[in-house]
């Protein structure tokens, strides 16, 4: 059997798989079975941050694997804590952290926290957490209730209670009661169309909750790992969150999530927990990824290739008025509004048969996320792929 053969028969059918298979990759770069060659404008969907087959992360875990791969979280982890100190210092919050294996776990660590606090102070029992409508915060039980698209709660009830969605930012604060112990927000929300909450209005939010002793929560699980040009988004909006999460960019290919708090004594031995989170493998990966995407930031790499991908963006969506009718996002994190869902799928697929990898997100939205490091020349050969994509529409 081949490779599609063998995964139609044994595999679950819950991807809409492209027909295409990887066989390897360079930076921006994918080559695929039969040898075409593609540039990527993805990056396993914000992951690869720092490209495929970067030298630097395979070296470091190569050598990690050398000596040990995994031990337990009942034993110290010394890139563990290297990791979490250059997390910590590059947020620039007074925080701990805790290593999950993906986002949806980091964020299931992040409502875990915020119910024991709503459980630990007053007298009333706070337990509900306000999140958007378009929001996603991943595929567990209690992650899916999170999300505030009700297409994604279709199956899988009853669920826990306690979620409530707010139609936009403006109206999570009447949403608010006795019994609201946080609120979880993306500041650009990915799968719900790459769209960039009002500055303004996150930090009126943010100063509201912390009058009334709510927690702000913010789910950095794609925008975080300096993919909006800072390190968080977070920083990016000039506010200081109770918790943060994050996954995707941080481990350049291997799966890695953190939940990071001010709340740093609120959780006790025993009160949570991951058999592989933070082992050996990720939080190597972890620290090599760290160290290139400071480094880069540092010397203004990281700037000054944003600047020139959103340059070609720019010029990309001028000249296809016709099909797109607005440019969103932030930093490496971007999207095109096209005029109908038709049209995007067929710009994706297009795209595709002409050696670029994009992204759709919500109905209408046609989604970039390129590795932090891609180069000008992978960038003009993307939009060039791009180009023609569009024009045999």
């Amino acid at each position: 059997m081949n490779i599609k053969e063998l995964d139609k028969k044994y595999v679950l059918p819950t991807y809409a798989r492209a027909d295409v298979e990887f066989v390897s990759g360079d930076n921006a770069r994918l080559v695929d079975s039969e040898g075409k060659k593609y540039i990527d404008f993805a990056s396993g969907i914000a992951v690869v941050s720092v490209g495929h087959a970067n030298k630097r992360v395979n070296n470091a875990i190569c050598k990690q694997l050398s000596n040990l791969t995994h031990t337990s979280n009942l034993y110290y982890i010394a890139p563990q804590a290297r990791v979490a100190k250059k997390i910590v210092e590059a947020s620039g919050y007074d925080m701990k952290c805790f290593f999950a294996n993906s986002g949806a776990e980091a964020n299931e660590g992040a409502i875990k926290i915020a119910r024991k606090f709503g459980e630990r102070d007053g007298e009333i029992k706070r337990y509900k957490v306000i999140t958007l409508q378009h929001s996603f915060h991943g595929r567990t039980i209690t992650t899916v209730k999170a999300t505030g698209q009700e297409k994604m709660h279709n199956y899988f009830g009853p669920y826990p209670d306690g979620f409530v969605y707010a139609d936009n930012i403006e109206h999570v604060a009447s949403l608010v009661d006795d019994h609201t112990c946080a609120v979880m927000l993306e500041l650009v929300q990915g799968e719900g169309g790459v769209e960039p909450l009002d500055k303004v209005a996150v930090q009126k939010l943010a100063k509201f909750l912390k009058s009334k002793s709510v927690l702000l929560m913010i789910d950095e699980v794609q925008t975080g790992v300096y993919r909006t040009g800072k390190f968080l988004a977070s920083n990016y909006y000039e506010i200081e969150p109770d918790v943060v999460t994050l996954a995707k960019g941080l481990g350049g290919g291997v799966p890695i999530g953190v939940v990071m708090t001010t709340l740093k004594e609120l959780f006790s031995a025993g009160d949570h927990g991951s058999t592989f989170g933070g082992n050996f493998l990720s939080t190597t990966a972890a620290c090599e990824v760290m160290d290139i995407l400071s480094e880069m930031d540092e010397n203004r790499e990281l700037q000054k290739g944003i600047d020139y991908f959103d340059s070609e963006l720019e010029k990309f969506y001028a000249a296809h008025k016709d099909i797109f009718t607005s440019k969103v996002g932030i930093g490496m994190m971007c999207g095109l509004r096209v005029r109908d869902a038709d049209t995007l799928n067929k710009i994706v697929s297009n795209a595709r048969e002409e050696g670029a990898i994009v992204l759709k997100a919500g109905r209408d939205t046609l989604r970039l996320l390129p590795a932090l490091t891609i180069t000008k020349e992978e960038v003009d050969e993307g939009f060039e792929s791009l180009n023609r994509a569009v024009s045999s529409l």
